[in-house]
């Protein structure tokens, strides 16, 4: 007989079954095997017909919820169901959190297995924690799957009761969450600050100043701080809602004129120094990641989501390198400590070492989920550069490495100084800082890629100087300066935002944020989060009628509810009949509103003197009403924010008066358009039509702004796609266009995304080659995987015949052939490169860790 252990996926499964004894067999659930149903079709026959069968919870009976299993996990389970036919145990391995719990719980139920059932936890793949887990395995924790299940019914009444409203009172399709909407709150209100804040104008002065003699490598800034004895107005001086100086401020607004002739008053002026201030101060090591400022880092340093962060961090656990990555504490373990500490004296020396082990408390309200930071697995804490990874799993595993040895290395030690300069009248400021020890900051920064870059960049030091001293001026400039509004939230801000108000888990929001991006409640620009208008509809709504639902306080109190839950504390039951039922359940709110709210107002979202309505096509301005109502479409990546008055006024014009047309096409005698369309702007060639009689059309490169294009661009665009040549290998057709994802190249139905450096209608047929070779190289069904451009074909590999190309990936050039990839020296120039270096560098690297299985290089 043999004992049969469940986790969630395969690669943890293949990384498990190597630690444990041959009788064991290892199986993967493929994550949740049941759960309620996500459509009409899934719901039961026997039930269809219940008042709740809609909600797939019972709410009449106790909140019982309706399970079914998904159609995707019928063949999993039957094979599972058929290896417990031959085990005597069946021990469930699935993560340490509630949400693995849980899962384990499902299988349990679903499989009614007649042989003993064991718990097995760990927060790492290694060795000796999975042997030490199958010594300490435990019975699922009834109270932990009640809260997780709290949370899913929770979400469900949350999401299937208010999503209807919506529909009938904003628009179809639209959806409410019970943190999703908390989060879109939070985004909206910080637009609306943007959108009522007041622009103010200040000036002041910067001097570049040196000591006499004058040394131009001591050259140094300062800038201008009182003049008069009355201080000179900075940014923070002034309301973000009026523009004036903020009341109980008594500072001097200089404006350009006062700023020029205060400048060319002081360049006759004698400059010295008025006093000297110095101060030395320590910087201590932040402490090792949790899952929030994972993800926060993560974005800041590497640019990824948050779900690509926890993507990659999942891989790097399933596969043994990390401890298990959705965590809330800040807690290392006695073997992660010593490990950390035996290699910083290894790497950096004795000196490098904090005087005693580092601890950390956490902090984070409503801490909970596993029990240790994230960390590298085992004690050895090898440095990535002795590990099998790539791409973005080396680079997110080499931040979790540099962070966890900061952890305990030495304070930084910083000296600040301060020097007061006084020219007439005026008085300026300058200061410097200079790093007496690094510390921590040789193996880690936070924000910064390259610690010793790093380590330069906190090094500013001023010259040696004396009060009294006399100084040269030997520049002086006024400088301009405007206030600028809130900025919005990037992820990496809204995950330290949610974490700080206790809204939500962390390892629920890289799903939260991609929600609301798929549910059109926020664009991205950059890598900022903007909320659409439809947003602040909803939001308008959910607060009018439905304010604890997206009070952020409220929010964090369920989340308390159900720790209290998870605890034993509370029952779930009663919890759920307080929030659902009764006068002031939300079941009663709904039908409230129902009733009482107005579909026209919903769906109007008021800004100052700006109406935008919210219509079954999307968002458009309205001004007026019956016959004189004006309306106007609305540009898809306009900002709430952003949409001024003036700008209104602007765009109802349009409207009103149609495209001027720029010029008539020689060739055909039609008028030619640059229109303003839902995706941009575009160009267009004859009069508007359908089916057959639409005209032309092609929407502008996105760096080709619309007041630039004349009837000469217009045409050219309008010849898209171009042809480029015959391709040498097929004599097919090779044409640059445009299309939905932007400029490409296509040839014989293959398409190839251009590069920002390329030119749609400047491209020829050498670029357009090189750029198909490029994405036949990356393989078929990989065109979306990676975003690394070719810069050099070196050719063919003496064994395979397989092409060697040297790649630009986000991490820098690299070679690769086949599934390995092996990054350039530092210094190295790729365009110097030939194939007999590359065969070098690909040799190393499988001497180091074997071919690589799957890269992520460039992705």
């Amino acid at each position: 007989m043999t004992k049969l252990v469940i986790v969630e996926s395969p690669t943890k499964a293949k990384t498990i079954s190597g630690y444990l004894p041959k009788d064991y067999v290892v199986m993967a659930s493929m994550g949740h095997v049941r759960d309620l149903p996500s459509s009409a079709a899934e719901i039961p026959k026997a039930v269809r017909g219940e008042s709740w069968a809609r909600l797939g919870v019972d709410v009449e009976e106790g909140f019982a919820p309706l399970y079914v299993i998904s159609p995707k996990r019928r063949d999993t389970i039957k094979k599972l169901k058929t290896a417990l036919k031959d085990a005597d145990e069946l021990i469930i391995a699935t993560d340490e959190d509630r949400e693995g719990e849980s899962i384990g719980w499902h299988l349990v139920e679903v499989l009614q297995p007649k042989v003993p059932v064991k718990r097995m936890v760990f927060h790492e793949i290694t060795r000796e924690a999975i042997e030490r887990a199958l010594s300490e395995t435990r019975q699922i924790d009834d109270h932990l799957v009640r809260a997780q299940e709290t949370r899913r019914i929770l979400d469900r009444l949350v999401g299937y009761t208010l999503s209807p409203l919506l529909w009938k009172k904003i628009a179809p399709k639209l959806s409410a969450g019970r943190v999703q909407s908390v989060a879109v709150r939070l985004l909206v209100e910080r637009e609306r600050e943007r959108h009522a804040f007041v622009k103010s104008g200040y000036w002041d002065l910067a001097a570049s100043l040196a000591k006499q003699p004058d040394r131009p490598a001591e050259r140094f800034g300062a800038a201008l701080s009182h003049v008069g004895g009355k201080a000179v107005a900075t940014g923070k001086d002034f309301d973000a809602d009026t523009g004036q100086v903020a009341a109980g401020r008594d500072v001097l607004v200089l404006d350009e004129a006062a700023a020029r002739a205060l400048k060319a008053r002081l360049e006759g002026a004698d400059w010295a120094v008025t006093a000297v201030e110095s101060r030395q101060a320590t910087r201590s090591p932040s402490p090792p990641f949790t899952t929030s400022t994972l993800q926060q880092e993560a974005g800041r340093k590497l640019r990824l989501s948050a779900r690509d962060t926890m993507r990659v961090a999942q891989s790097l656990y399933e596969q043994g390198f990390i401890t298990y990555h959705r965590t809330d504490s800040v807690h290392l373990s006695d073997e992660a400590v010593d490990g950390a500490r035996g290699r910083i004296t290894d790497l950096y020396g004795k000196d490098y070492l904090s005087p005693k082990p580092r601890q950390f408390k956490t902090k984070s309200r409503n801490a909970q989920e596993a029990h240790e930071a994230i960390r590298p697995a085992g004690g050895e804490m090898k440095p990535v550069a002795e590990l099998p990874l790539s791409g973005r799993e080396a680079a997110l595993y080499d931040l979790i490495w540099k962070r966890s040895m900061a952890t305990q290395m030495a304070e930084a030690r910083l000296e600040f100084a301060s020097v007061t300069i006084e020219a007439a009248d005026a008085v300026f400021r300058a200061r410097g800082r200079r790093v007496l020890f690094p510390g921590f900051f040789r193996a880690y920064v936070e924000g910064s890629d390259d610690p010793e870059a790093a380590i330069e960049d906190q090094d500013a030091p001023l010259p040696e100087l004396k009060q009294g001293e006399a100084l040269s001026l030997r520049e002086l400039e006024a400088v301009g300066h405007e206030t600028k509004p809130p900025a919005r939230f990037t992820e990496a801000a809204l995950v330290k935002a949610l974490e700080a108000n206790g809204v939500g888990r962390p390892s629920t929001y890289a799903s939260i944020i991609s929600t609301i991006q798929d549910r059109g409640y926020v664009q991205k620009q950059g890598s900022a989060l903007t909320p659409t208008f439809t947003a602040f509809a909803v939001t308008g709504l959910l607060e009018s009628d439905f304010e604890s639902l997206v009070n952020v306080g409220f929010t964090a109190e369920m989340e308390e509810d159900l720790d209290h839950i998870a605890e034993g504390k509370v029952d779930w039951q009663t919890y759920l009949a307080r929030f659902f039922q009764g006068e002031k359940g939300l079941e009663s709110l709904v039908g409230l509103a129902g009733d009482m709210v107005d579909p026209r107002s919903a769906s109007t979202v008021a800004l100052g003197e700006v109406r935008v309505r919210i219509g079954r096509f999307g968002p458009y301005l309205e001004r007026g009403e019956g016959d004189a109502r004006m309306t106007a479409a609305l540009p898809e990546d306009l900002a709430p924010g952003d949409l001024t008055p003036e700008l209104a006024e602007e765009l109802l014009e349009k409207g009103q008066t149609g495209p001027e047309a720029l010029g008539e096409d020689p060739a055909t005698g039609q008028p030619v358009y640059l229109k303003d369309g839902p995706y941009g702007p575009y160009v267009q060639r004859g009069e508007d039509g359908t089916g057959k009689d639409r005209p032309p059309r092609v929407s502008l490169p996105k760096d080709v702004p619309a007041e630039t294009v004349d009837l000469a661009l217009a045409l050219r665009l309008l010849e898209l796609p171009r042809l480029l040549g015959e391709h040498p290998e097929s004599g097919k057709e090779v044409r640059a266009g445009i299309g939905r994802f932007g400029p490409y190249v296509v040839h014989d139905g293959v398409f190839a995304s251009l590069k920002k450096e390329d030119d749609v209608l400047e491209i020829d047929l050498a670029r357009g080659l090189e750029l198909l070779a490029a994405k036949a190289a990356r393989g078929p069904g990989r065109g979306r995987a990676t975003t690394a451009n070719v810069l050099k074909a070196l050719g063919e590999h003496p064994d395979d015949k397989e092409p060697v190309n040297i790649l630009d990936g986000r991490y820098g050039p690299y070679v690769k052939h086949g599934k390995t990839n092996a990054s350039l020296p530092k210094d190295a120039d790729p365009q110097a490169y030939t194939l007999a270096d590359a065969l070098k560098l690909l040799s190393e690297k499988r001497g180091r860790g074997g071919p690589i299985k799957r890269s992520r290089v460039g992705e």
